[in-house]
């Protein structure tokens, strides 16, 4: 797992390569290898997105990976360095639970899912993988459970509440 950081003059991303998979095709002259790589791609700050690039050659693959990462951004909601509630994530075989915690515990989770939180911009939280642990479904997994997350003021929006009606 690499880390990227672009530098631009608009915008600053937090670039990460999860896995880079080499497959091989045998042809009549031997193997031809291919690369995959899955990347993500964050501002650190509540937005984040992944992609997965092809090629024949690692560093395009990389390159194509994070070139559709940055067009999957979307923002999700983040409170305080934490997220507002516990919720799972699912994709495929692949489950994660997303566990808020208090300032100082730091990011508590394995490769994939560290790599989608830091570059969202989490800093607090539990994680615990269930079922397939493939890098694959672990990222869409855990990208569906922060677009999932709803703050207390969306909640309170969408019900035609005020927030103190929600909380009491």
């Amino acid at each position: 797992m690499s880390n990227f950081k672009s530098e631009s003059s608009e915008d600053q991303f937090i670039e990460k390569v999860v896995f880079i998979n080499r497959t091989a095709k045998v042809v009549k002259g031997g193997r031809r290898f291919s690369f995959s790589a899955i990347c993500v791609v964050g501002d650190g700050n509540g937005r984040v997105g992944h992609g997965l690039g092809k090629a024949n050659q690692v560093p395009e693959a990389i390159r194509k990976g994070i070139e559709q990462a940055r067009k999957d951004m979307r923002k999700v909601a983040i409170t305080e360095n934490s997220i507002p509630h516990e919720i799972y994530g699912k994709f495929g075989a692949g489950r994660v639970m997303l566990k808020p915690a208090s300032a100082g515990t730091g990011l508590i989770a394995g490769g994939a899912v560290r790599a989608v939180l830091e570059a969202a911009g989490v800093q607090n939280i539990l994680t615990k993988c269930l079922g397939s642990h493939n890098p694959h479904n672990l990222v869409r997994a855990t990208l569906d459970g922060l677009r999932n997350l709803r703050t207390v003021e969306q909640v309170a929006a969408r019900r035609h509440k005020t927030v103190a009606e929600i909380t009491a």
